[in-house]
């Protein structure tokens, strides 16, 4: 670590503590050289991927992307924003746990269809007229079909 007084790179910790949000490590450092201290930080940086788009083309990950897609498909539904802030987040996890440097923004879209499947059925359909691109009320019709297969229930 070098020092912010004189830019020496000799230092030494003097006292180590977990923060009490427990995600990052506080250290007391001293300078070697100007003998002046100082405290530092340390937190985990996790790398998301780059997302390959379909004509080839690489961006980097956007979790606000992601929401935004939900905020479109959810306009004036009644989904409350902590749901859409989890499955968010579910997404996020779920990218992460993949160790992947690159992933495709198909795989991403399914992950949203699943996520929206759960959540509302209309913004599902939303997300699916756009993300599938669909031609006529076929498609329409297609997926309301896969969304009310899985709910119908036999009358007793």
């Amino acid at each position: 670590m070098k020092c912010p007084f004189c830019a020496s790179t000799e230092t030494q910790v003097i006292d180590s503590r977990d923060s009490d949000a427990g995600d990052s490590i506080r250290r007391r450092r001293r300078c070697l050289a100007c003998k002046k201290r100082f405290t530092t930080y340390e937190t985990v940086e996790l790398r998301l991927p780059q997302v390959v788009k379909t004509n080839g083309t690489r961006s980097d990950f956007s979790a606000e992307k992601i929401r935004n897609g939900f905020a479109r498909a959810l306009h004036k539904r009644p989904v409350p924003t902590e749901y859409v802030d989890a499955a968010v987040e579910r997404i996020v996890a779920q990218v992460l746990a993949q160790g992947e440097r690159e992933i495709p923004s198909r795989q991403i879209g399914e992950m949203v269809m699943q996520e929206l499947h759960k959540l509302d059925k209309v913004g599902y359909i939303r997300f699916a007229s756009v993300y599938r691109s669909f031609q006529d009320v076929s498609d329409f019709r297609d997926a309301i079909k896969e969304v009310e297969a899985p709910t119908k229930r036999p009358r007793r």
